[in-house]
């Protein structure tokens, strides 16, 4: 069955144009005092897309799964990370004077457990999905039965809900993720899933080696705007401390950065440009203890020598390593790159996203799993069907040979 796309490239002037578990007792959560860019809403809805593949089947399904099926079993599972400070990067003066080192700390995932689950299919509204909230929902059930989240301890927000407040409009989806990062503490284990439309806006801060901030479309996105990644990446990176566990989904078009981190990840293993901490040297760590303190004069005045010094296709690179890199344990995974689309489609009779559909089954398939693992898992249960490429993205560098926990 043809699927469709998550999402469109949404120009500089805002137009269109063509190119993608259930809950109970939801926190009803306090008014939002985030200040976030203004941007218009959008002039139109995302296009409806025909999707280039001819029937998704990969065998299996959301539910048991017990036979890995890409070969990524191991005897012995990967280790998990170690715990305390670890450190990356030269030792150099920041602006200030005092030296140091960027660090951050894993987080063991053995504290508080917190989920945000968002589906939107955009009922009425050109360019209608199928599988969002299904997606929100099984992503849900997984997250309860694998990694022991509870129930009570998961806001999904789906536009099926009868409760004008678990719909997922713009104010609600800001107001929900400033709920997933209150109060956060070290090895504290946070999970964002989004199931939607995705799109592209020029970029407003100069972090993007495109030229365009990737975003996402909440059900009232006509009226009221879309969000960028740099919103999302200020709501929820940017409040938490060293060693506390964010781990994002995005099954939408254009998601690849969706949550403006700056570590990208090969399928071997690899950072896919080079680590440029020793080449931005007192740079980086000004703008990394700026950034920790809340000082973003700081950060600007680090960013904008890198700036200089960078040549025009590395520029927008060391600004995102410079004003994006956090002592946080945070780690996105993303239904495809940039410049991709990312498919809605049917698995055993059922409407789901390719991404939350790959992400679920590989993990029911084999639990352990190190992150070079799963990322190449993911990627061969969706390769014989679609071009996708689902990402790996982080807030500091990562040992992919670790095992992925939630």
């Amino acid at each position: 069955m043809a699927g469709t796309m998550r999402g469109g490239l949404i120009s500089p002037s805002g137009a269109a144009n063509n190119n993608r578990g259930k809950t109970q007792s939801i926190p009803l959560l306090p008014h939002s005092d985030t200040r976030l860019r203004s941007y218009a809403p959008s002039h139109g809805p995302p296009p409806r897309h025909e999707n280039q593949s001819q029937g998704y089947n990969p065998s299996g399904g959301y539910h048991n799964q017990d036979d890995n099926q890409s070969g990524y079993r191991t005897h012995r599972p990967p280790n998990r990370p170690p715990a305390g400070t670890q450190y990356y990067g030269p030792e150099s003066e920041d602006h200030h004077h005092n030296r140091a080192q960027p660090n951050f700390q894993y987080s063991q995932c053995d504290g508080k457990k917190k989920a945000l689950s968002i589906g939107i299919n955009y009922f009425g509204q050109d360019g209608q999905l199928s599988g969002c909230i299904n997606d929100s929902k099984n992503v849900t059930r997984f997250l309860c039965s694998q990694f022991g989240y509870q129930e009570n301890d998961i806001v999904a927000l789906t536009d099926e809900a009868t409760n004008p407040r678990q719909l997922p409009t713009r104010e609600n989806m800001i107001r929900a993720m400033e709920w997933l990062v209150r109060d956060a503490q070290p090895n504290d284990s946070l999970f964002f899933h989004y199931s939607g439309h995705g799109g592209q806006t020029k970029d407003l801060d100069g972090d993007e080696e495109d030229g365009f901030d990737e975003v996402v479309y909440p059900v009232d996105y006509v009226e009221n705007g879309h969000i960028t990644d740099s919103d999302m990446h200020d709501i929820m990176v940017k409040p938490l401390p060293a060693g506390c566990r964010l781990t994002a989904i995005y099954d939408s078009c254009h998601s690849g950065t969706a949550l403006d981190l700056p570590y990208v990840y090969s399928t071997e293993g690899k950072i896919k440009e080079p680590n440029l901490a020793a080449e931005i040297g007192q740079g980086l760590l000004g703008a990394v203890t700026s950034y920790a303190r809340g000082d973003m004069g700081g950060v600007l005045q680090s960013a904008m020598g890198i700036f200089k010094s960078a040549t025009s296709s590395t520029k927008a690179e060391k600004i995102a390593k410079a004003t994006r890199t956090s002592p946080a344990d945070v780690i996105s995974w993303s239904g495809c790159k940039d410049d991709q689309t990312s498919a809605d489609t049917q698995e055993a009779g059922e409407a789901t996203g390719a991404m939350s559909f790959a992400f679920v089954s590989s993990l029911r398939q084999n639990p352990q799993q190190s992150y070079q693992q799963l990322l190449n898992s993911v990627r061969d249960i969706l390769r014989a069907n679609y071009s996708q490429k689902p990402q790996l993205s982080s807030s500091h560098p990562i040992d992919t040979d670790l095992l992925f926990i939630c």
